[in-house]
């Protein structure tokens, strides 16, 4: 039984010995790939003395792929002395197409000294079309000053439509002073109807003051309802003293068979003193 036992363990330890030895070769056989890709990613883990010929090469090739890339990003780390006539044209190609793109939209980084005369007035033409654009939706980087009289008059108009929409949504700058006879009526009809629609909403911005009895009535019926559902949900905002004599007993009757319901079943919230003779009886039958 012992010699069985040892024979046992013996062979446990060859099986473990050989699984190592396994890992262990694995690990060996995959340590020059993982180095390579080190080296080809550019990190300073590289063992460049474990490379072959072969892969010094590949590392090689992918250091200035790396370079060609980071001087196309405009990267600090570009270094152009390395690049090929080929590259350097193609960087210098797209450099100066990068910097006309970041001329016409207008970006800080613009060269303006870089540009063609073509170009450059390309660009004079779109930053006007911009200012043009920010004036008439009155943003801050408007400048007036660089308008020409039909753009002025153009700008006004627009300011104009953008006031009278305001003063009709309630929102933005409304300056009433701006406005035309007509925008005026079309405001202050929008303004009322914004008030109706509040005040029979229940919302904040109402003032029941403006209200036609048509409106008030609306209003009323609207905010009756709402405490009637506030009631029957059993809401704190519920106020009993706003039920008629017909919700106020409906509303009672149902809470009494709520009431009866949750003492007979022994669920809920129950209070004995508020159930009749017979109904205490048949929760409690007299013996």
């Amino acid at each position: 039984m012992k010699a069985t036992r040892r024979r046992c363990l013996w062979a446990q330890v060859a099986c473990l010995s050989l699984c190592l030895s396994a890992v262990v070769a694995f690990a060996q056989s995959s340590n020059p790939d993982q180095n390579l890709e080190t080296c080809k990613a550019g990190r300073e883990t590289c063992d460049q003395s474990k490379l072959s010929g072969a892969q010094s090469a590949e590392v090689t090739l992918a250091a200035h792929g790396r370079n060609v890339a980071n001087c196309r990003n405009g990267y600090g780390s570009c270094d152009r002395s390395k690049l090929s006539e080929p590259e350097a044209i193609a960087l210098a190609v797209a450099d100066h197409q990068r910097n006309v793109t970041d001329c016409n939209d207008g970006m800080s980084s613009c060269d303006r000294s870089k540009l063609t005369r073509s170009e450059a007035g390309e660009v004079a033409i779109g930053e006007r079309r911009r200012n043009l654009a920010d004036c008439k939706i009155g943003s801050g980087a408007c400048d007036r000053t660089k308008l020409n009289p039909a753009e002025a008059e153009e700008v006004n108009i627009a300011r104009r439509q953008v006031n009278a929409s305001d003063c009709r949504s309630g929102y933005g700058q409304c300056d009433q002073a701006q406005l035309t006879p007509a925008q005026t009526r079309d405001a202050t009809a929008a303004e009322h109807q914004r008030n109706a629609h509040n005040c029979e909403n229940g919302w904040n911005e109402c003032d029941h003051s403006k209200l036609t009895p048509l409106e008030a009535k609306q209003t009323s019926f609207a905010e009756h309802q709402r405490n009637l559902a506030a009631c029957k949900d059993g809401q704190e905002t519920c106020d009993y003293e706003k039920l008629t004599a017909t919700e106020a007993k409906a509303l009672a009757d149902i809470e009494h068979k709520r009431n009866y319901a949750a003492c007979l079943k022994g669920y809920g919230y129950c209070d004995l003193s508020r159930l009749t003779v017979e109904e205490t009886s048949s929760i409690h039958p007299v013996q």
